[in-house]
């Protein structure tokens, strides 16, 4: 089967830009650091509601630095074994950190456990010091990241990491203040536990979306059947769309291959030049790989595969081994298009 080239005009992506990576190091620097302030002030003041804000620090900063190093990852040209780069780079740091918040986790909960059982002192003085230090050096990472490119997904999970601290730091005031003038100490780790409860919402939602990409499942805006509606109703030419297959290579990278059969008279020149721009238009998917054949294809029940299948990566030599055994070495040639 022939193939011509790939369409590697991408839709609209967040930048990996300059700025982008400046914004993002400058809020490492500054989380990392107060980090290790608020270790020191935690063991000092036998806070365990301050370890578990430096424990959210010690996360957002591995988020910060995978996110720079992703931004660099990034930029790094393709070649003859990564065809698409380094861009899933920032994929995988996304789940060592999600495994990495779950530890953390389950560290705190079990101190908080033993400190319940057994209160500890808490120096209140120098825990709300640092506490009140540590929220105005949240609230100033969370104007620098503001700065940087709010569609792409690093800056934006960023943020939201940052906001998180916010919370954790507005917990930690909370309970010197309690300390201070009720002199009740399980509050510290009280709130040590809810501020684990908002690292936890941050770990799964960071690993589910993580997993969800290295399944090569299709973008959570992406309805495979309202993208092959679209293309029959919208494609002047189109007389069936099958075999969709939608997967992200990365936050922003979105990239589809399908099959299309043509109305009488349509000339595969116009038409998949429009299904490719349908597609970045209404589904934002920038690398399209779309085959043509001369016939309706056949249920795709007989090849096994379910009409619209779903989203995976497969590569188009598989397909058209599949094409060979429905269509027989009798069938008329197909023309693939990319």
């Amino acid at each position: 089967m022939p193939h011509v080239h790939h369409d590697h005009a991408h839709g609209h992506t967040p930048a990996v830009s300059s700025t982008n990576e400046r914004v993002v190091l400058s809020g490492f620097v500054l989380t990392a650091g107060f980090m290790v302030v608020e270790v020191a002030g935690g063991l000092w003041s036998g806070s365990l509601a301050l370890l578990a804000d430096a424990g959210h620090m010690l996360t957002d900063a591995a988020a910060l630095l995978l996110a720079w190093l992703a931004f660099r990852m990034g930029r790094r040209a393709s070649d003859a074994r990564r065809t698409f780069g380094y861009l899933r780079f920032e994929v995988l740091a996304g789940l060592v950190n999600a495994l990495t918040l779950f530890a953390l986790v389950a560290w705190i909960v079990w101190e908080a456990i033993q400190r319940l059982r057994d209160p500890a002192e808490v120096l209140a003085g120098p825990m709300l010091a640092v506490a009140v230090v540590g929220l105005g050096v949240n609230c100033l990472v969370f104007w620098i990241l503001h700065r940087g490119d709010q569609g792409h997904v690093n800056i934006r999970g960023a943020t939201l990491h940052v906001l998180g601290d916010l919370l954790g730091s507005v917990a930690a005031i909370a309970a010197a203040l309690v300390i201070r003038f009720t002199g009740w100490m399980p509050i510290d780790p009280i709130l040590s536990v809810l501020v684990c409860l908002l690292i936890l919402r941050s770990a799964w939602a960071l690993l589910r979306g993580s997993f969800h990409i290295l399944m090569e499942g299709a973008p959570p805006d992406v309805d495979i059947e309202v993208l092959r509606r679209h293309l029959l109703d919208a494609v002047p030419g189109v007389a069936a769309v099958d075999h969709v297959h939608v997967w992200s290579i990365t936050s922003g990278r979105v990239l589809a291959t399908l099959e299309l059969a043509l109305a009488d008279g349509a000339a595969p020149a116009r038409v998949v030049p429009a299904v490719k721009r349908a597609l970045a238009d209404r589904f934002a998917i920038g690398h399209a790989t779309v085959e043509v054949v001369h016939a309706p294809p056949a249920d795709c029940a007989l090849a096994g595969e379910p009409r619209g299948g779903a989203a995976h990566g497969g590569n188009r030599a598989d397909a058209g081994h599949d094409h060979h055994h429905r269509h027989g070495p009798d069938s008329p040639p197909h023309d693939a298009v990319r």
